[in-house]
């Protein structure tokens, strides 16, 4: 077994940002920057026009249920996949897909004939695609950059991220409010032209060895699972990652029902809220791109408890600007918690191994995510908002002290 030491994964004094000297990362950088504003404009768009089609915190629950468990279901198929094919290629037709869903919701809603069966409907077409694009596009990254630059190239990813968290739920808000939650679906589909563009006219990269030449996809599931099985050290990590998204997660998906029955607002509100976690979490990914940043099991394991306590804390806020605040807080823990592990994962995998590997990581994150988000809307249903967001953050705040004390 592999045991986990205390020490950084990567090697110290790398410059800021120095995954971007590889062109092809810097081509695909830029697209995902362009298409990431229009998925979180997506995400506030489609939590509020359920809410305002149902008023129902249990739909959106089930919406947000259904959106991720196929990559649960699907994604180490998916892995298995992404380890034979042409990576480039292979997201080249996931993000198409993605932008043929976008402009369907779109559609449906500018014309006035969304219910809610449609939501439903897409939401499980993106969860389908979205297990095979995960594991791809983060295989990817290490065909883009190597080892040497992955945990900057982990870090600048979730920049880009929660940089357009920080501006695009805000922006959203304000164009729900206006204009309607079809827009936000218009300007998401058209997003996808960027990165669309960006793996255009990028050459394919080398890609490291994949499964054997012949081998069963079924075979190539199996060794995929014999090899996580057998890992201590990402097992440990895959368990933290699952209990951040069963137990820490809920606050996401009852954020409507904070905006509207905690904090008195509407969907500007919403927007500030998710404005307010997109701000920390992006002052931690800058930072964790910075020189001399590595990735340690400290760093898991004092993220997921800062997210925890910061959880707790929002929780009993009735002020904006104050729960606003605490959002951010709990966006910087859950950046330095997110990419510590993932970074630690990606270097202790082979690349025989890789998609599979992280399909399976995926699978773990999206698997507790949708399962914590229907258990968070029939909890909400009947202890209240507060209350359920509050034992989130205990629980991830106990398994915290828990993987600090016996992971391997």
């Amino acid at each position: 077994m592999t045991v986990m030491t205390d020490t950084d994964s990567n090697p110290k004094g790398q410059s800021w940002g120095r995954a971007l000297r590889h062109p092809g990362y810097r081509l695909f950088f830029c697209g995902q920057a362009v298409s990431l504003m229009g998925s979180w404009m997506q995400m506030v768009g489609q939590s509020w026009l359920v809410y305002r089609l149902t008023g129902s915190a249990e739909m959106l629950g089930l919406v947000a249920f259904v959106g991720q468990i196929p990559v649960f279901v699907f994604g180490l198929l998916g892995g298995a996949v992404a380890d034979r094919m042409p990576r480039r290629r292979l997201i080249l037709l996931t993000q198409g897909i993605f932008l043929m869903q976008a402009a369907a919701l779109a559609v449906l809603t500018l014309a006035g004939w969304v219910e809610v069966w449609h939501v439903l409907a897409l939401a499980v077409v993106f969860g389908i695609i979205n297990a095979v694009d995960i594991p791809a596009r983060q295989a990817f990254t290490v065909d883009l950059v190597g080892k040497e630059d992955l945990g900057n190239a982990v870090a600048l990813d979730a920049s880009i991220f929660n940089g357009a968290r920080l501006v695009a739920p805000a922006l959203a808000g304000s164009l729900v409010a206006g204009l309607g939650e079809g827009w936000c679906f218009a300007i998401n589909a058209l997003s996808f032209l960027g990165v669309l563009a960006a793996l255009a006219v990028m050459p394919e990269p080398k890609q490291g060895a994949g499964a054997p030449a012949g081998e069963s996809m079924l075979a190539r599931i199996r060794d995929g699972l014999v090899f996580v099985a057998g890992h201590g050290p990402i097992l440990a990590l895959m368990a933290m990652l699952g209990l951040s998204g069963l137990m820490g997660m809920s606050f996401s998906v009852l954020m409507p029902v904070f905006a509207d029955r905690v904090l008195g607002g509407g969907p500007e509100t919403l927007g500030l809220l998710m404005s307010g976690a997109g701000a920390g979490a992006l002052l931690a990914s800058l930072a964790v791109a910075g020189p001399a940043q590595g990735a340690s099991r400290g760093r898991v394991a004092w993220g997921l408890c800062g997210f925890g306590f910061a959880l707790v804390a929002f929780s009993m806020s009735s002020l904006t600007l104050l729960s606003m605040g605490l959002l951010a807080l709990a966006g910087m823990a859950l950046v330095a918690h997110n990419t510590a592990s993932q970074t630690l994962v990606q270097t202790l995998v082979p690349d025989a191994f890789r998609a599979r590997t992280m399909a399976l990581y995926s699978m773990t994150f999206m698997a507790a995510t949708p399962l914590g988000s229907l258990l968070a809307g029939v909890a909400s249903g009947h202890l209240g908002p507060q209350a359920t967001v509050a034992t989130g953050g205990m629980a991830c705040i106990l398994g915290a002290l828990a993987y600090r004390r016996w992971a391997p």
